[in-house]
């Protein structure tokens, strides 16, 4: 396992930088990296790092929703209220929409088989664009309508509802049913996962402050620490109370973060953004490389042009559905653009559940699993140069007096 990391994090960074001189966000490296060290090409990976590989990803996007939090401004968020709910489920469902109408007509597979499809492909990856947000929040790029804490809030929503709907849809294409009470879960985990968060939030500011007033003041790695342990146990919470009550484990550490960030004086939750922030530079690594490592490149070629060709549809379908999210709104033309290109790319949940439907023997089971590789590629790196090059042509910048 030690060598495997040593090849993780060398060839990793290595490539990041190459792809860095070339003018290209560092993440194509990553993935690139990922997929040659992986199983399915060069197999340097140690198979126990790989059999732990979903919980690693997972930690490092832990690592990066609790920057997001320390990072968004509630205030700034409620003059997006309704767009940012929006853009949680109408884009998904719009891409949705569009694999049920085509892909049965390219891949000669049913209607239900093709909604399992826009399931798993549907999902915007929070991996790609959360970090992008905050660096957007950072620097002050489009914070004036709030456009980055927009995104960043519907994002972390979307893979919720996509992956409430995938359970659904792949219950249905085994011969089970779907009832609409299923769809309760996305509120309910919604609402149950912010207020778990602000509780654990306002206990930690309680614990940071006491300790500070009695002079025993916790130092900010012990916080970071404590933190991460909070958090570790809200994701383990939604695994272990799934079968009785939806619950978000991603929403809940977030909300978790806004508490601290709301409660406690800036020099605090500043310091705890920046010790979040250096950890993200391990993180990052770990998880673009390991998403890189569960792409199995063998199926890009039995995917065909079809599959490119469904791909960039259903993305034209999702971006009619993210302007419609956007109506009525005061997002110029050009900020329009960039929230359709901010929600291009996929990777996180295409990685972890493209493989579900060949496992549980659909017959769609592996065109899913190559239209999601393919996406991965494609969108992933799409979306990373869009956002990257076209943020300050796009957006304004409010850090300029």
């Amino acid at each position: 396992m030690l060598f495997s990391l040593a090849v993780i994090f060398l060839v990793g960074l290595s490539a990041a930088e190459i792809v860095r001189l070339l003018k290209l966000p560092r993440i194509i490296g990553m993935l690139a990296a990922g997929i040659a060290v992986g199983p399915y090409v060069l197999d340097l990976l140690d198979p126990t790092i790989l059999g732990i590989s979903s919980e690693l990803r997972q930690i490092a996007l832990i690592i990066i929703l609790v920057k997001a939090g320390l990072s968004l401004n509630l205030s700034d968020l409620k003059k997006v209220g309704r767009p940012a709910v929006m853009m949680s489920f109408v884009p998904a469902c719009f891409e949705i929409l569009g694999y049920v109408c085509i892909a049965p007509y390219l891949f000669g597979i049913s209607h239900t088989e093709a909604a399992v499809m826009g399931a798993v492909l549907s999902a915007v990856s929070p991996a790609v664009v959360v970090p992008r947000m905050v660096k957007l929040i950072e620097d002050k790029y489009g914070t004036e309508k709030s456009i980055p804490q927009m995104i960043l809030a519907g994002a972390s929503c979307d893979d919720i509802f996509v992956i409430t709907l995938f359970s659904a849809f792949a219950a249905m294409a085994q011969g089970g049913t779907a009832s609409a009470a299923d769809l309760l879960d996305i509120p309910v985990s919604m609402v149950l996962g912010v207020i778990t968060g602000a509780v654990c939030g306002f206990i930690l500011y309680f614990l940071f402050d006491i300790t500070g007033r009695k002079e025993h003041n916790i130092r900010n790695s012990v916080k970071v620490i404590i933190i991460l342990s909070v958090s570790f146990l809200l994701m383990w919470t939604e695994t272990v109370i799934k079968q009785y009550a939806a619950f978000s484990g991603l929403l809940a550490v977030v909300a978790m973060a806004c508490v601290i960030k709301l409660k406690t004086d800036e020099s605090i939750w500043s310091g705890l953004a920046a010790k979040f922030g250096k950890l993200w530079i391990a993180a990052e690594v770990l998880l673009f490389v390991l998403v890189g490592a569960a792409v199995d490149i063998r199926y890009t070629l039995s995917a065909g042009g079809a599959a490119v060709l469904m791909i960039f549809i259903a993305l034209a379908i999702r971006s009619v559905g993210v302007l419609i999210c956007l109506w009525g709104t005061e997002l110029n033309a050009k900020e329009r653009l960039f929230c359709v290109i901010a929600y291009l790319p996929k990777a996180t949940v295409q990685a972890a559940i493209g493989s579900v439907p060949m496992a549980m023997g659909l017959s769609c089971g592996k065109i899913v699993l190559s239209v999601s590789v393919l996406a991965i590629i494609i969108t992933a790196p799409l979306g990373a140069i869009g956002i990257d090059s076209s943020y300050k042509k796009l957006l304004r910048d409010n850090g300029k007096a």
